[in-house]
């Protein structure tokens, strides 16, 4: 049980590190804990509020009561399956802003703004228009990963584009091109129908090669011997790497590692009996994530996905998904996006929405009125931090949580003026033949007061966990990871995953962790793309317009 490199992990950031090693003649043993990714439920893209709910699929982590938000304990999925959160997300592809990038960079880690990531991006995709818009010239033509987006033949999803135009909002052909800000076409990771993940795009290939193997098995910790990794021990079996070990279980499982293997903060092992190999206070800590309250309107006529919402058409809609890969069943229905700033000053985009043309929870539950629709609508840049740590010494038990969510003044703010902009949007002439009253808040609900109530007790989590093992400086204490993703204080061991994210970026997380693993496998490799030169669109008023 012995290769050049051992990486921790099959999700986004894992796969993506294998293939590009193998790609380079270097072998590989990939180690995961979950099972196998076939199954419809996994593979259809309209069935994804399953995979997530699954035991067999997600690790079922949950954080400690949040106090800002009533003492919830909020739902924290991670797959737990060959592709890992690939294989169980809503499938949305956002490389996030440029801006994000430039300011990663800034905060230390070096060669990693928008011109070093740009080229990643464009070399791990391959992009289909499907005749909605953008400039080809921004997106990759040949890379491993499909990037399509859905029919968009529903007319709520269109309502949805004209109703951000009429509220003065710019309509963009691409967020992930030449200009995020706006209103326009979502991006998803389908192909043919399908869920394209992780593992389809990169593990799938790379093991059709000699050079990977797939090895299944709980990491317990890296194995250390004077201040090198050496290979990690799963309990039962130990595997061994010549060169390096490369961790990308996650924001909550390699920081969980680094921690059992005595690399993290010196007091907190040591109340767990761990021996200290390197002080690394940073370890676990600037957890981050996005919230985001369901704004739920009903639909005085019949247009909406809910039609398809009980036994008869749930079949149908299963049926002819297995037969020819095509209907509702083939999109993940988020076909219409938003990215806006919430008020006049703030530079790029700090509010994402995600619209859906049925009123429907994350667990599947559809709203008691009917034909509805909604959007998803949260901050971006939340300023609040949370942490992950060890419960215990016992690598089977799972770590604590707590992202201490809307624990500042800002969070507020930011979430109240995203639901009335919100509501301004759905109140425009695109949705007068669609609207008929609002469900969540509900059209009652309006003081400062209210909308917290609302969104203590309803906002949900979008799933975007990162930060926890944050990149930067080698000089910089709280720095988990140099910006080559080596962790600091030891030799021959890295993280290429969420976790290494010093700030969290706009918009969903899968697109930056399949980048962070393409861009640090160059690093282990010693190479390097060109920066890109190309330059985004910022609004040129920022300053006094907030659209």
């Amino acid at each position: 049980m012995k290769a050049d490199y051992v990486v921790v992990g099959a999700g986004s950031g894992g796969c993506a590190v294998a293939y590009r090693l193998a790609e380079a003649g270097k072998s590989v043993i990939v180690v995961e804990f979950g099972g196998s990714d076939a199954g419809p439920f996994i593979q259809m893209p309209g069935a994804l509020s399953y995979p997530m709910n699954m035991s067999r699929y997600d690790w079922g982590f949950a954080t400690e009561p949040e106090p800002h938000m009533g003492g919830r304990r909020m739902a924290t999925p991670r797959g737990k399956v060959i592709g890992g959160s690939s294989s169980i997300n809503g499938m949305i592809y956002v490389r996030g802003h440029a801006r994000d990038f430039d300011t990663w960079r800034d905060m230390g880690a070096d060669g990693w703004g928008y011109a070093d990531v740009l080229p990643y991006y464009k070399r791990m995709e391959t992009w289909h228009d499907g005749g909605h818009g953008g400039d080809a010239s921004w997106r990759g033509t040949d890379g491993p990963l499909h990037v399509s987006r859905g029919r968009r033949d529903n007319p709520l999803v269109q309502a949805f584009v004209e109703a951000g135009r009429q509220a003065g909002y710019p309509v963009t052909g691409d967020y992930n091109g030449h200009q995020q800000e706006g209103f326009g076409p979502f991006d998803m990771t389908v192909w043919k129908g399908a869920r394209f993940s992780a593992a389809k795009a990169y593990l799938n290939p790379a093991l059709q090669s000699s050079r990977v193997r797939l090895v299944r098995g709980l990491a317990h910790r890296v194995i250390m011997q004077d201040g090198r990794a050496t290979g990690v021990d799963l309990g039962d079996q130990v595997v061994t790497a010549r060169h390096e070990v490369i961790l990308a279980a996650s924001s909550i499982n390699s920081p969980k590692l680094l921690m059992l293997s005595g690399i993290g903060p010196a007091a907190h092992l040591a109340e767990h009996g761990i021996e200290v190999i390197a002080d690394r206070p940073g370890v676990g800590q600037n957890l981050q994530d996005h919230l985001e309250l369901y704004v739920q309107m009903a639909a005085s006529q019949p247009v909406s996905l809910y039609k398809y919402w009980n036994l008869l058409g749930k079949a149908y809609v299963g049926a002819r998904w297995l037969l020819t890969r095509t209907g509702p069943g083939a999109s993940n229905q988020f076909e219409s996006a938003g990215f806006i700033r919430s008020a006049a000053g703030v530079d790029y985009p700090d509010l994402q929405y995600h619209f859906l043309p049925i009123a429907v929870r994350y667990d599947g539950q559809a709203a008691p009125e009917g034909h509805g629709f909604q959007a998803h609508v949260g901050p971006m840049r939340s300023p609040s931090r949370g942490a992950v740590t060890l419960r215990s010494a016992n690598p089977l038990e799972p770590p604590r949580i707590l992202f201490n969510y809307m624990s500042t003044e800002k969070d507020w703010q930011d979430f109240r003026t995203g639901i009335r902009l919100t509501r301004e949007i759905f109140a425009q002439d695109a949705f007068k033949p669609y609207v008929s009253h609002e469900i969540q808040p509900g059209a009652d609900v309006q003081s400062d007061d209210e909308l917290d109530a609302v969104i203590r007790e309803h906002a949900e989590s979008a799933y975007h966990p990162c930060g926890t093992c944050r990149m930067g400086r080698a000089d910089d204490p709280m720095a988990v990871v140099d910006p080559e993703g080596r962790v600091i204080g030891v030799e021959g061991l890295r993280v290429a995953d969420s976790s290494v994210f010093p700030q969290i970026t706009n918009g969903n997380l899968n697109a930056p962790s399949i980048m962070t693993g393409e861009k640090i496998s160059d690093h282990i490799l010693g190479r390097r793309l060109p920066p890109a030169n190309d330059v985004p669109w910022m609004h040129p008023n920022w300053q006094t317009e907030q659209r």
